[in-house]
């Protein structure tokens, strides 16, 4: 019997993780031992009924709009996701008659943006700032303290930790080069979107790094181009996240 793992989410017609992991097990050999799939979930209330009608459910990835959302329904948190508060892995485990005997909730979009970011970063890069306030900023703004670079978050509406777009100045592009979008704006199929900064006041000392990765190159990375400065997508994290999850789900394999 296969040990099936699989994403949660709604909508997931722009994920990533399906067609990884099943390449992933054809590359392998162990597609008849593992499969993943897709299990959008328009409430969260389905998520008990999802893992008693999986019997062999063993592990999922968490996204958007559920990172955060999906911390009661799990017995326990741990690494990154206890101080990050948002979770992108799940652990089931289960007893040899197939009966859940305990949940586990991780943050890989730590360890993923950590790893991809730092090799990126220079003299300059003395501080970034992060569009978004959901579970992936979190993880971006943990990452960011891992690394010692100084942050502001940007959100739509003023908040009492946050700044808002219409305060991002030129002044503020200097000082805080890396710029992180966590929004989903510009994902497929709304790729025509994007975060309402300056980008006329971008410079080639800036590094902007989207981690929408469906299109390649969002309008947020295609107008920091047009303007000189660095643009990254959100393809390496994802591989390093997945990566790392599956090292919670088959620490031997």
């Amino acid at each position: 019997m296969k040990k099936t793992f699989g994403l949660i989410g709604f909508p997931l017609s722009h994920s990533f993780s399906k067609r990884y992991f099943t390449e992933k097990f054809i590359s392998q050999g162990t597609s008849d031992s593992f499969e993943y799939l897709n299990f959008e979930l328009s409430d969260l209330s389905e998520f008990p009924q999802l893992l008693s009608q999986h019997p062999t459910l063993a592990g999922l990835n968490v996204t958007i709009p559920y990172k955060e959302k999906i911390i009661p329904f799990l017995d326990e948190l741990k690494n990154h996701a206890i101080p990050v508060g948002a979770v992108n892995t799940i652990l089931v485990a289960r007893d040899s008659e197939g009966n859940i005997t305990h949940t586990e909730g991780f943050n890989t979009d730590v360890t993923g943006f950590y790893n991809t970011l730092k090799p990126l970063l220079k003299a300059n890069h003395s501080g970034a700032l992060v569009l978004g306030t959901g579970g992936a900023s979190k993880a971006v703004v943990y990452a960011l303290k891992m690394l010692q670079i100084p942050y502001l978050i940007v959100s739509r509406t003023r908040l009492h930790h946050t700044i808002t777009y219409e305060d991002v100045s030129s002044e503020l592009l200097q000082k805080y080069p890396v710029i992180v979008n966590t929004t989903p704006l510009g994902t497929f199929p709304d790729v025509h979107t994007f975060p309402p900064i300056p980008y006329e006041k971008l410079e080639g000392s800036n590094l902007l790094y989207d981690l929408v990765y469906n299109p390649a190159e969002s309008q947020f990375l295609k107008k920091g181009i047009h303007h000189g400065a660095q643009a990254v997508n959100g393809h390496a994290m994802l591989v390093a996240q997945a990566e790392a999850a599956w090292k919670i789900w088959n620490p031997i394999g």
